[in-house]
């Protein structure tokens, strides 16, 4: 957290676990709203007072749903980030589902890069429009290196800047895939967090090398999402045809997997359960946001995150080479 912001993380309060909305846009298939709706009520039984979307997961759905689910919690009690870059516009040529971006929707939208900062502000206001809410208190430049990253760091970051200012939100960061391109925007912009997905896991740590050692260095928290690696670590047992990175996994990396899994069978722990606490152990990374897609899917991370894991696992791990010592 950057020194003076006004969203800590990792204040006890907020609990280390957050709630990923993804799902509940109808990633990858449709679900209907009362599972939507029992999903999130779920995570708000265990505990859980963060909640993550963006427009982008399921053009806008997500922060229909979330919202929804929200409207009678008090709004002092939780903390609510959604993101900007993708605005969402009428689509020119209407398609029959969104799947081809992962969701099961309609596509009579579509998705506009826009870091100007009338883009920005207008993202902002469509999603307060979408949540029902009078404020949002995290906002996130949305995978900005999938765009055009010198324009999300030199138009988009300072109008997040700005806004901050205004106190139209809280806190500002990054939400992307690379660790590169997070040290980038950490280097040049002036961010409260990062949102970084895949790239400090229990499978890989590319963000050791620049990226969280930048973050310590100043005083920019992580929020840690996609840990279980495109759902590679989600189970005991690594199937062959695990997807990593939303694609086919390479043999190497199952075999990797596997092997990470056959240690923690050693140690009676579930590797799913391995990947969620390796996931907090770095000192820059303030929480992890994991996302379900019903009730039993919540309840299993709640599970997962409750369980005590030997501080043994993760010498044996060192030991054979399978994580940095």
């Amino acid at each position: 957290m950057r020194p003076g912001g006004t969203v800590d993380l990792a204040a006890a309060r907020w609990g280390t676990l957050g709630f990923g909305a993804a799902g509940i846009g109808n990633l990858y298939r449709a679900m209907d709203d009362a599972v939507a709706a029992a999903t999130v009520e779920a995570a708000w039984q265990g505990g859980v007072r963060y909640f993550d979307t963006a427009p982008h997961y399921g053009l806008g759905l997500s922060e229909l749903r979330l919202g929804a689910a929200l409207a009678g919690k008090p709004r002092e009690a939780f903390l609510l980030s959604s993101k900007v870059g993708r605005l969402l516009v009428p689509h020119p040529a209407p398609t029959p589902d969104d799947l081809a971006d992962g969701f099961d929707v309609p596509g009579d939208l579509a998705r506009q890069w826009d870091p100007t900062e009338s883009g920005v502000r207008r993202s902002i206001e469509g999603s307060l429009q979408r949540l029902g809410v009078d404020r949002i208190d995290i906002a996130y430049l949305h995978d900005p290196d999938e765009y055009d990253l010198e324009a999300g760091i030199t138009e988009a970051l300072p109008a997040l800047a700005r806004l901050r200012d205004e106190g139209v939100v809280r806190a500002i960061g990054v939400g992307t895939n690379s660790a590169e391109a997070a040290a980038e925007c950490v280097r040049r912009g002036d961010l409260d967090l990062v949102m970084l997905a895949g790239r400090y896991t229990l499978l890989e740590q590319p963000a050791l090398t620049e990226l969280l050692p930048l973050c310590l260095e100043r005083g920019v928290g992580v929020v840690n999402v996609g840990v279980y690696n495109s759902g590679l670590l989600a189970r005991n047992t690594v199937p062959d045809d695990a997807h990593y990175n939303y694609a086919q996994a390479p043999p190497e990396v199952v075999a990797r997997a596997r092997q990470i899994a056959a240690v923690c069978n050693e140690f009676d722990v579930a590797l799913p359960a391995a990947a969620l606490a390796f996931s907090l152990r770095h000192p820059a990374v303030q929480a992890v946001v994991v996302g379900a897609s019903s009730p039993e899917q919540m309840q299993q991370n709640l599970d997962r995150a409750a369980d005590a894991i030997p501080e043994e696992l993760w010498s044996a791990l060192a030991e054979r080479g399978l994580i940095p010592g």
